[in-house]
């Protein structure tokens, strides 16, 4: 937490707050992707 308020003065809030929601959504996205490359197998079974 303590890194984002130098870098908040240096880019910007709104780039901040992409950078944020980017990272936020990264591991959801990973989510996804796993369960649409298991799905042919759960069709199968």
């Amino acid at each position: 937490m303590d890194q984002l308020i130098p870098l908040v003065s240096e880019v910007g809030f709104p780039i901040v707050v992409t950078l944020y929601l980017l990272y936020r959504i990264e591991s959801k996205l990973d989510l996804v992707v796993q369960s649409i490359q298991n799905l042919p197998e759960r069709m199968k079974g």
